[in-house]
């Protein structure tokens, strides 16, 4: 959220600095799966319609914007999603899922277990049925922080400080002044507020503004070689996303640890559990890693975007599952909000 809202502001002529305490992206960003699943991950909430389908298209450029100005390709994909079903109940709910969305105009299907399984032929002999969104999409995270990091360097207008350890949200004469870094006054014209799960432990945050809490997320790495599942497949108790080279990732736990970072067995093993279920043949992949992060749930549910009642602060943050795929969307709504706003003092 920080590095793409300070190119959507450089682009819009601001000059921004960059304030991060370690590596940007070395949190959340760079841990998740990449799923760009603007209808995977709509669970019928119409509100939501709009803002993750335009997001979703919004990666098309996006991506080769990023590509043509740093040579970094970041992965985009459209390589489609499938949710699965192996019991009548999850089919049942599958059926009113893929309902739901066609009635809203989303391209969708609802596919017996032949049918998902032309789709996508690892699929377990155990599925009966898939909502197929063809539509959704998948990027390389690690590779797109690089690229946004490239492109930040390359901006005259982006200066990044990295091992900078924001004290404090500086409020002075009703409106935000700045922020203490280091013990000194940092001021600024605007502030964002794109800190993920850490935006409630920053000193002189309003208090009327929803805190965010981390919900830590466990994925697995798998090898396979030569590459064999092809589409992103998400499961009752897990998701798998080829990424077309032989790497798969699998996830995810959702668990409320505070800000512990473990990789724990219990977490591997459901996933691996659930990742098979789906597509048995993983059962042959190399294990080639594990990591875990902390997605930023809000206490509203919902993302925190955009201007809030103290004049020159600004959100970006508790997207919780779909940050990555919410952006680009994000940071051109900040940016125009700061670059719109009225006049102060």
């Amino acid at each position: 959220m920080g590095c793409t809202t300070a190119l959507s502001l450089a682009a819009l002529g601001q000059d921004v600095t960059l304030l991060e305490r370690a590596v940007p992206g070395a949190e959340a960003s760079s841990a998740a799966a990449g799923i760009l699943g603007a209808q995977a991950e709509l669970h019928r909430r119409a509100d939501d319609v709009a803002t993750f389908v335009a997001a979703r298209a919004a990666w098309v450029d996006w991506a080769r914007e990023l590509r043509e100005q740093t040579g970094i390709d970041v992965g985009h994909r459209v390589s489609g999603v499938l949710r699965v079903a192996c019991t009548d109940p999850e089919r049942a709910a599958l059926v009113d899922e893929v309902a739901w969305q066609t009635a809203h105009g989303l391209s969708a299907a609802l596919l017996d277990g032949d049918a998902a399984r032309r789709v996508e032929p690892e699929l377990s002999p155990d599925v009966v049925a898939a909502a197929h969104f063809p539509e959704d999409a998948q990027v390389d995270p690690p590779a797109l922080l690089r690229a946004l990091m490239a492109a930040a360097a390359r901006s005259p207008r982006v200066t990044v400080r990295s091992g900078a350890i924001v004290e404090k949200v500086v409020i002075q004469g009703g409106r935000c002044a700045g922020v203490l870094v280091d013990s000194e006054l940092f001021p600024s014209d605007a502030v964002v507020l794109a800190a993920g799960s850490w935006s409630s432990l920053v000193q002189g945050v309003p208090a009327d503004i929803p805190s965010v809490r981390p919900v830590r997320g466990q994925i697995v790495l798998l090898d396979e070689r030569p590459p064999r599942a092809r589409a992103i497949v998400i499961g009752t108790g897990a998701y798998v996303v080829p990424r077309g080279d032989g790497r798969v990732l699998c996830g995810s736990t959702m668990e409320h640890a505070g800000f512990r970072k473990e990789v724990t067995a219990h977490g591997v093993h459901a996933i691996l559990s659930g990742a098979i279920a789906c597509v048995p043949s993983l059962g042959a992949a190399q294990f080639a890693g594990a990591w875990s992060n902390f997605r930023p749930q809000s206490a509203t549910g919902r993302p925190l975007v955009g201007a809030c009642p103290l004049p020159d602060f600004f959100l970006a943050t508790g997207h919780h599952r779909n940050g990555i795929l919410l952006s680009k969307v994000t940071a051109d709504a900040v940016a125009r909000a700061i670059v719109d706003r009225p006049a102060t003092g």
